[in-house]
């Protein structure tokens, strides 16, 4: 079955942001669209406020005036939901609560067709949960849109347990009809962005708990360092520091606490003392009329080296010898098997961050992952109370040589961005593994849902197969409380790897 015929009518039940959204998108497809919400005249204010949306655009040149006013006619606040009896699709987004939901689907099975597809924008709640109210939850399915629905491209296409095939291929098509870019997805806690996005927040706050950097300094890296558009905190002060633990906890508790997922105390915290970001005006950081962001830590200029000593093929950071002799620093290569450190001249050691902890060798500096170390602004070096202050200086140097910012953080095994992508590398894997997604849809979910720079399996396919599950076993051997426990299903996915080369 393809895609909703333009020509037929369809419904979003819920007034708020998401349901203004999802009701200007299918609009805009050409449907004709019903409003409907429970509370009176709300339906009435959210087509003017739709249409205000139509005008601007229309200002900005992105829609005719034709087009607007032919969408205009085709918008139609519903007084009851009896008046949705003809649609064909009808999305609700509704309050966020279970009892609320089944009882709506209820009543408009009632109601609707027998061929009307029946479906959820929640982000929170079980799809399977949601549709055993019906007594066709076949016809059922999660439309996980994303905020803002006119602007954002994926769509998170959800089969719960009893979904018909016939009616997720429809949701589908449908989507992909209305200009977004769907993803197939199991009935799973998270979905497919949620879920696999936690490791970003979680481990951003673990290494601000762990006092091993300030938020300004986090955020910096995971920009200049990591790729990522935004820090953890910036992004979370503005999504809001309530609306992105209550997702976290809903994932949580849903995984029946599993401690991958367990919520941050440092942002629980905050989300008490009322600080929820950008809409109080206060959150990691202060977002007051006059406020400016606190200027991330940056180590002061240091001596570069004179040479390095580079034993093996440095792994992800192979990049860096080729950047090191264009700086003018002799580079001497000695063969090693499994080499990713630097030898400076004073002694000390330079590694890339692999789970370890620098207090385990007594001179070593640490270095972070970068998604590309020619392009990177900025790199985070680790250090002991052991570290000489040379090797520290000498290391500094070295990166600032590069063209580079260099943040010196305390021993954080794993540093920001390694142990951060190697998680989500996990989770993406664990849950191919699991059936909630493919690695296709999974990488293009991650890449349009939450802006990425690249989908999970890219990273691993760059870093190497087995780069993930080394560092997090490392992690676990140092923390076996089963947070960065390697799944079994990356296990596999090392282990057939050094199978394939040859390993016993």
């Amino acid at each position: 079955m393809t895609a909703l015929d333009l020509s037929t009518p369809v419904a979003v039940v819920g007034t708020g942001t998401m349901g203004q959204g999802i009701a200007q998108v299918a609009l805009t497809a050409g449907h004709v669209v019903r409003l409907y919400d429970a509370v009176p005249g709300r339906a009435r204010e959210a087509t003017d406020a739709i249409g205000a949306r139509l005008d601007r655009l229309v200002e900005k040149n992105r829609l005719t005036a034709a087009d607007r006013d032919a969408a205009r006619a085709r918008l139609l606040p519903a007084e009851a939901l009896t008046d949705l009896a003809d649609c064909t699709l009808v999305v609700e987004a509704v309050l966020e609560r279970l009892d609320v939901k089944q009882q709506l689907m209820r009543d408009l099975e009632d109601i609707v067709g027998e061929d009307c597809l029946l479906a959820t924008n929640t982000s929170s709640l079980s799809v399977t949960a949601i549709g055993a109210a019906l007594r066709n939850p076949g016809r059922f399915v999660g439309l996980h849109f994303f905020n803002p629905a006119p602007l954002l491209p994926l769509v998170e296409v959800v089969s719960g347990f009893a979904t018909d095939v016939t009616s997720a291929t429809r949701a589908y098509e449908m989507s992909r009809a209305w200009g977004k870019t769907p993803v197939a997805c199991a009935d799973t806690p998270g979905f497919i962005v949620n879920r696999i996005a936690r490791p970003f927040y979680a481990e951003a706050f673990a290494a601000y708990e762990a006092q091993a950097a300030d938020p300004a300094t986090i955020d910096a890296v995971l920009r200049e360092s990591g790729g990522f558009k935004m820090g953890a905190f910036e992004l979370t002060d503005l999504i809001g520091q309530d609306v992105n633990e209550s997702v976290t906890h809903s994932v949580w508790q849903a995984f029946f606490q599993d401690v991958r997922f367990t919520p941050s105390l440092a942002q629980r915290r905050l989300v008490e003392s009322g600080r929820l970001g950008r809409k109080t005006g206060q959150g990691w950081y202060d977002h007051g009329d006059d406020a400016e962001l606190p200027e991330p830590h940056t180590a002061e200029p240091a001596q570069a080296p004179a040479y390095v000593v580079v034993e093996g093929d440095m792994g992800p950071a192979a990049d860096l010898i080729a950047l090191i002799r264009e700086a003018g620093i002799v580079v001497r290569e000695e063969e090693e098997d499994h080499g990713t450190r630097m030898v400076l001249p004073g002694g000390g050691q330079l590694a890339l961050a692999d789970g370890q902890t620098s207090v385990e060798f007594r001179d070593v500096v640490y270095f972070d992952l970068a998604l590309d170390y020619r392009r990177a602004g900025r790199i985070a070096l680790s250090v002991s109370q052991d570290t000489a202050s040379g090797t520290l200086s000498e290391a500094t140097g070295l990166f600032q040589a590069l063209g580079k910012n260099v943040s010196v953080v305390g021993d954080a095994p794993g540093m920001i961005v390694a142990r951060t992508v190697a998680r989500i590398v996990d989770l993406a894997h664990d849950a191919v593994a699991k059936g909630v997604a493919t690695e296709e849809d999974i990488d293009t979910a991650m890449r349009l849902g939450v802006n990425y720079p690249l989908g999970p399996f890219e990273w691993s396919r760059r870093l190497g197969r087995s780069w993930a599950y080394d560092l997090l076993d490392d992690l676990h051997l140092r923390d076996p409380s089963g947070r960065y426990a390697p799944s079994l299903a990356l296990y596999r996915h090392a282990y057939a790897t050094e199978k394939r080369e040859g390993t016993p």
